[in-house]
């Protein structure tokens, strides 16, 4: 086993490494691994600054920039991982959260805009802590946590004045603030009953008044938010039909009536929304196979115009105060992930900020193509496709399993499949059936014992490269992380002469070990989607890799972080302890600092290092 530390030295680190790959292949591995990011964009009250997160130093740390654009400026310098920030109302604070040693112990701080003044405001301890949003006035910031019950994500509400948190009521698994009413009196807060399902409550903030809005037949998924004026609630849902569409009720009927549809595609679903301050316009983010779709949506007239992008995919979307202007995060496949301004007045899009991309020319990315094709059921599955350039078909491929299970592979900017590209190693990255981003019914067709049918589904895309002449049938490899990491094992285990190597990345193998030790908030809902622990062992017990690994052959690579509390590191033990019994080709990397997902820079280009060594050393 090969422990990784981003304390240590990463050129020692490397040239520690077994494999007898070169200098060459290293250093350009390591060119695209350095590929920066810029996320979570939050507008000043008065618009003229954004707060946004990057990992230029290689830890991801809040930054400001100005909405002309122009040098940014460093905010935080914590030790910790930053993943969000959100600029209060009243200009006063950013909130932001961190993660410490990239754990799921999220810890939210309150940090002055020059940086000057940092107050943690949630215990420190090893309690799960999510950022939610300010109220309308910047007096209380909105969070989620577990610290008083493992089992359950509550919402809190920290008021500055107070300078305290205090719980609003208890709720059973997750559940997060989406917003809070103009009166200061109630939150609408979402509850998740099970994954794929969940409801909306108006609750107040003494949490003896909590009133379902979101009735519904399961499942059904609801997100909204209060318009400023306090009139209206907007939902983005699904509830009686299968894709997401818009929707809004008004607040003013003592009685809530049905909701209105306000926007809705019969070719895309809604993923997100955003409201202007004046409550005239509507920003609709729309999921079309995959890409992202801008529109706003002029409620006095119901106009719709679609906004033309130079990204694929767009997310945390922003009105400024004044509803002149948007922010949010962009990336393609061949762009990293940046900040965007939108001058609504002509549509022009600038580039706020340029993630570094030392050595790389962006041009020369590969940018892929959606294929569809039929599963062995005839179910039609799609996914992303990267030829590698200048290599004849059939070529090595490797196929590339998304998490969730109910994320969606997208055509972002994955720095280790341009690796594999620039190793003349295809990738294939599908979306099999439970990926969300295709209709409600689509996202539900892996429940419990449909997960059979899903895992014959990484079965039928190997079929599909063959078959089409894509991909050599010998030098196929398969990777993946999370749920994806799942997946490389099903492959690995159930068609175990299908792979010529394999990379699970903090993967799941072992659903009774998963449910036990996972984070309990976590356990709490994933029995809808896996299997109930208590009712449903035989059912976990055939789906769990870990009592095929036996008929396991492939050489296969496990990464894992160390304080990975989501995927806890036992699933990665109990793999590595049987493949080094029975002798099968095998390496594990350990890194001491990293939770569910490697954020440090030092930690990525290993891994990434580290995985297209392995399927060139495999696969070529």
């Amino acid at each position: 086993m090969i422990r990784i530390s981003a304390l240590g030295l990463l050129l020692f680190v490397l040239a520690a490494s077994g494999h007898a790959a070169d200098d060459d292949l290293r250093s350009a591995v390591t060119r695209m691994a350095k590929i920066g990011s810029a996320w979570s964009p939050s507008f000043s009250p008065d618009g003229q600054e954004v707060a946004y997160v990057s990992d230029m130093t290689g830890t991801p740390q809040v930054w400001r920039v100005s909405s002309e654009g122009g040098f940014p400026r460093l905010v935080t310098s914590l030790d910790d991982t930053v993943s969000a920030v959100s600029w209060s109302p009243d200009g006063a604070w950013l909130a932001v959260a961190a993660a410490p040693g990239g754990g799921m112990n999220g810890q939210i701080y309150l940090v002055s805009p020059d940086g000057m003044r940092v107050e943690r405001i949630t215990p420190g301890d090893q309690a799960s802590n999510w950022l939610g949003p300010w109220s309308d006035d910047g007096a209380a910031l909105g969070l989620s946590s577990n610290r008083d019950d493992p089992r359950a994500m509550s919402p809190w509400v920290h008021e500055l004045v107070r300078d305290a948190s205090r719980k609003i009521t208890t709720v059973e698994g997750i559940s997060r603030i989406a917003s809070f009413h103009p009166d200061g009196a109630s939150i609408l807060l979402g509850r998740v009953a099970g994954r794929g399902d969940n409801d909306l409550y108006r609750v107040s903030l003494d949490g003896e008044e909590q009133e379902l809005i979101t009735p519904h037949e399961p499942p059904g998924q609801f997100g909204g938010e209060f318009s400023k004026d306090g009139r209206w609630l907007y939902v983005v849902h699904n509830d009686g039909r299968d894709r997401m569409v818009l929707g809004r009720r008004s607040l003013e009927d003592s009685a809530m009536g049905a909701l209105e549809t306000v926007a809705e595609r019969d070719d895309a679903e809604l993923e997100a929304f955003a409201l202007s301050d004046a409550g005239d316009r509507i920003a609709l983010v729309w999921n079309a196979s995959g890409r992202s779709e801008l529109e706003v949506l002029e409620l006095s007239s119901g106009e719709r115009s679609r906004l033309s992008l130079p990204i694929d995919l767009v997310g945390s979307v922003e009105f400024s105060a004044d509803g002149s202007r948007l922010v949010m995060r962009g990336r393609s496949a061949a762009a990293p992930s940046d900040i965007y301004l939108v001058e609504l007045e002509d549509g022009a899009v600038r580039q706020l900020t340029s993630s570094p991309h030392p050595g790389v020319d962006l041009d020369a990315l590969v940018r892929p193509e959606l294929v569809t094709f039929a599963s062995h059921d005839g179910l039609e599955l799609s996914g992303w496709l990267y030829r590698p350039p200048g290599v004849e078909a059939p070529a090595p491929y490797v196929l590339s399993f998304h998490g969730g299970p109910e994320g969606q592979e997208r055509p972002t900017g994955r720095s280790v499949y341009q690796a594999l590209l620039a190793q003349g190693i295809g990738v294939f990255a599908p979306n099999i059936r439970g990926s969300s981003g295709f209709g409600k019914r689509y996202v539900n067709l892996d429940n419990r014992e449909l997960r059979f049918d899903a895992n014959l589904d990484i079965e039928a895309c190997a079929e599909f490269l063959v078959e089409q002449g894509i991909a050599d049938e010998d030098r196929l490899g398969i990777m993946g992380g999370s749920y994806g990491g799942y997946a490389v094992m099903v492959a690995v285990t159930e068609f175990p002469e299908l792979f010529a190597a394999a990379v699970n990345l903090f993967g799941m193998v072992n659903f009774e070990t998963f449910f036990a030790q996972t984070e309990p908030w976590m356990a709490a809902i994933s029995g809808t989607e896996y299997g109930d622990p208590v009712t449903q062992q035989e059912l976990l017990r055939e789906l769990s890799p870990i009592h095929k690994l036996d008929q396991a052959v492939t050489p296969l690579m496990v990464q894992h972080g160390a304080n990975d509390t989501n995927v806890p590191v036992v699933e990665a033990e109990q793999v590595v302890a049987s493949l080094a019994a029975r002798g099968i080709p095998h390496e594990y990397v350990l890194f001491e600092d990293e939770g569910h997902g490697f954020r440090k820079e030092p930690n990525r280009i290993t891994s990434q290092v580290k995985t297209v060594e392995w399927f060139v050393e495999y696969l070529k």
